[in-house]
């Protein structure tokens, strides 16, 4: 283990990955908006990963300012909730590019949405050329459609980008039955394939994500984002996590 970095020298099982951390990740223990705090915290274990020499790229969701699905139930037009919600990811990237910055992390932001005098507007080549160069590449947005999820923008860009993993950062360290927080009874699972999360309806991704995946064969990794260092675990095989691929 290196004293400096307090990251384990086993080298990475993954060289690039795509990291989706929720929205509702960044509120810490408010029920709205952001804490620093805990945007720092993720930060610092993106940096430690990209100090691996992971080529990284991120995909962050809206919901701790705005859920588009939400505004439609209470009457507003869902694409035009969805676009706002599209608005909430920007702010989210820009904060989080800030914390990554204050690591002296190089970072883009890539939107789906253009808006240049704040974000780059996401190209697929340039992209790849960031992530080449080392820079860890923040893709706001959605896919700048209503109707699709941030999910499903992870499992899109991560397919674009060539990625070798698709890591999904939760609230649990891994996939369960239920909802582990409510249901003492949950049972944890190890390994899923694709299809078994379709099957059983667990809450883990939407269909359209899962789908994408399977159809790129990019193996799915859900674990704890709020487990300080187990993004970097994780990358190296250890701690615990959830694995979601096709079966051998």
């Amino acid at each position: 283990m290196s004293a400096e970095s307090g990251v384990d020298s086993t080298a990475p099982l993954y060289q690039r990955v795509l990291l989706k951390v929720s929205g509702e990740a960044l509120m810490g223990a408010g029920s709205f908006g952001l804490d620093p705090e805990t945007v720092n915290a993720i930060a610092a274990d993106v940096a430690s990963v990209h100090r691996m020499g992971v080529e990284v790229g991120l995909v962050i969701g809206g919901g701790n300012i705005f859920r588009g699905i939400a505004a439609a139930a209470r009457g507003m037009d869902r694409a035009q909730g969805d676009y706002a919600g599209m608005l909430a990811t920007v702010i989210n990237a820009l904060m989080m590019q800030n914390a990554l910055e204050a690591l002296d992390v190089d970072t883009r932001v890539m939107s789906a949405i253009q808006m240049p005098g704040i974000a780059e507007p996401y190209i697929r080549r340039r992209a790849v050329r960031h992530m080449e160069k080392g820079r860890i590449v923040i893709f706001a947005a959605g896919t700048g459609n209503p109707f699709f999820t941030t999910d499903t923008a992870a499992a899109l860009r991560a397919a674009e980008m060539e990625c070798t993993a698709l890591f999904k950062g939760t609230q649990v360290d891994g996939v369960y039955s239920a909802d582990p927080r409510s249901d003492k009874n949950a049972t944890r699972f190890e390994e899923l394939s694709y299809l078994d999360v379709l099957s059983k309806d667990l809450n883990v991704m939407d269909a359209s994500a899962i789908s994408l995946a399977r159809e790129n064969n990019l193996p799915i990794i859900v674990f704890n984002i709020h487990m300080p260092g187990a993004f970097a675990k994780v990358m190296q095989g250890e701690g615990r996590f959830t694995r979601i691929v096709d079966p051998a």
